[in-house]
């Protein structure tokens, strides 16, 4: 049974793998923090969050599946995450496991880090 983390994150994965900005934001706090993998750096909060996205689903097709889950000695929650880009003709331009690292607050989305495996 997942914990109510790991069941958040199942449903901001596919809120974003269905394109649905709207449901995805709805799992994170206001004040996120998100780094910006595709671009560098970090951005804050939904509207910048959405600009991000709109922007990098313009360019390239990017499509997240979480493969496991590990809570860190910090508390922080690691998901192991199987990244497949494609450009938007189809070719693919990275497939394999990334890790993205989450910290939350009032049972939302708080912050999210990208680290390779």
């Amino acid at each position: 049974m997942p914990t109510p983390s790991e069941a958040l994150l199942h449903r901001a994965y596919a809120a974003f793998n269905a394109r649905d900005i709207g449901a995805a934001l709805a799992t994170m706090q206001p004040r996120v923090q998100w780094s910006k993998a595709w671009e560098g750096g970090y951005i804050s909060g939904h509207a910048e969050i959405r600009a991000y996205w709109t922007r990098q689903w313009n360019e390239i097709n990017p499509r997240v599946e979480p493969v496991g889950f590990a809570e860190r000695p910090d508390g922080r929650l690691e998901v192991t995450v199987q990244q497949n880009v494609q450009d938007l003709q189809g070719s693919v331009l990275f497939d394999g496991l990334v890790k993205h690292v989450y910290t939350f607050e009032a049972g939302l989305i708080r912050t999210m880090d990208i680290e390779l495996v």
